[in-house]
């Protein structure tokens, strides 16, 4: 999908959850003609903030401000639109309901502030929580493996717009701070062509563990250059796996770590995951799978012990968890997928658009292989 036409759809989504807003909540809220004009002139800026904000990504000479001002629109209308459904749901409800006509028209008017708190309060919270990278800590059994082994993973940084050099090396030196036995990037590292992330993707050159930092692409790469990111990235120090594998550990006390391309790469018919090579010559001994999007598990028929995923971002912001549950069969931390294969999803270390979260914190995963 081209960025021409990823943007008319985008904006025509837009489009439609505006209209939803305008008719279902800002023109049945029983306020005055002057404070609803307010909120639809809210609404239609936000709306070229959207716009705008399509156009801007693709750019990096903006002042970081503007473009934290531009991103924010696209939760918070989503939000506005989730607190419209429910305020429609419960104003059908409230006109159906047994009561007296006076006592309908207080809920009535409780529900109409009660529905703008909520929406603004719920946005707040959302910036609030994008400013935190909290450690996750999980255990996992693994049948065969001979000693434990610290695995630190991070997924999703999206560096470019607002996450930069400083994210990146606070991010960088809590992963050191779990003095891991390896580290793991589970695709979707950059969100702009490789040479502009240069400067601040150089952090990672800081990154200590004892069996080094291994990477798989995720879907975004796809969009900006995957050849010369992959290229960037191996000149930070960082083994690519690219539909291979390798061996962690001492001889016949490790384990198998295996990655492959995204899915993403099915449809451009270049640098497409393929697990049979992915998994060529892996040694007796447990292995491990680093594949960006949950789906891929579908794929997986033997061999895998646990595969370590992203993309999801946990939802980002909580409602949004429904929707992409329709094409993900994970959303966030450890499942058993079979008896013989588990998986786990990072919730993502950065944030994809508006610079928010709501109910899935950014995460780094601080995961112990324990033997089974």
């Amino acid at each position: 999908m081209n960025a021409l036409m990823f943007g008319t759809i985008f904006s025509a989504v837009f489009v439609l959850l505006n209209l939803y807003i305008h008719k279902r909540l800002i023109e049945k809220l029983d306020l005055s003609k002057k404070i609803k004009h307010f909120l639809n002139i809210f609404l239609l800026v936000n709306f070229f903030g959207i716009v705008a904000y399509i156009s801007a990504r693709y750019y990096i000479n903006i002042p970081s401000w503007l473009y934290y001002l531009l991103s924010l629109p696209i939760g918070v209308l989503f939000l506005l639109f989730c607190t419209a459904v429910v305020y429609d749901v419960s104003r059908l409800v409230l006109s159906i309901a047994p009561i007296s006509s006076s006592r309908r028209n207080f809920f009535k008017r409780s529900l109409d502030i009660s529905s703008l708190f909520v929406a603004v309060s719920l946005s707040a919270r959302a910036m609030y929580e994008a400013r935190f990278v909290e450690v996750e800590k999980v255990s996992v059994k693994i049948k065969g493996l001979a000693r434990p082994y610290k695995i630190a993973q991070i997924s999703d940084l999206h560096i470019g717009g607002l996450i930069g050099r400083e994210f990146i090396k606070e991010v960088v030196q809590k992963v050191n701070a779990l003095t891991p036995d390896l580290i793991v990037i589970t695709g979707d590292l950059v969100d702009v062509k490789a040479l502009y992330a240069k400067d601040t993707t150089d952090e990672f050159k800081e990154l200590r563990s004892k069996y080094g930092t291994y990477y798989i692409v995720g879907n975004h790469e796809y969009f900006h250059g995957i050849k010369e990111i992959i290229k960037a990235v191996k000149a930070l120090g960082i083994r690519v796996l690219e539909n291979e594998n390798v061996y962690i550990g001492e001889e016949g006390r490790g384990f198998n770590l295996a990655g492959v391309y995204d899915v993403f790469g099915y449809r451009t018919k270049t640098y497409m995951p393929d697990l049979q090579k992915a998994l060529q010559g892996i040694k007796d001994s447990p292995t491990v799978l680093l594949a960006h999007q949950p789906r891929f598990i579908e794929e997986v028929k033997e061999k895998v012990d646990l595969m370590l995923s992203g993309h999801t971002h946990g939802g980002q912001i909580y409602p949004f968890k429904f929707l992409i549950s329709l094409v993900q069969p994970y959303i966030s931390g450890l499942h058993r997928h079979r008896k013989d294969l588990q998986i786990y999803v990072n919730k993502g270390t950065g944030f994809w658009g508006p610079p928010m979260r709501l109910g899935a914190n950014s995460e780094i995963t601080d995961m112990t292989l324990e033997p089974s």
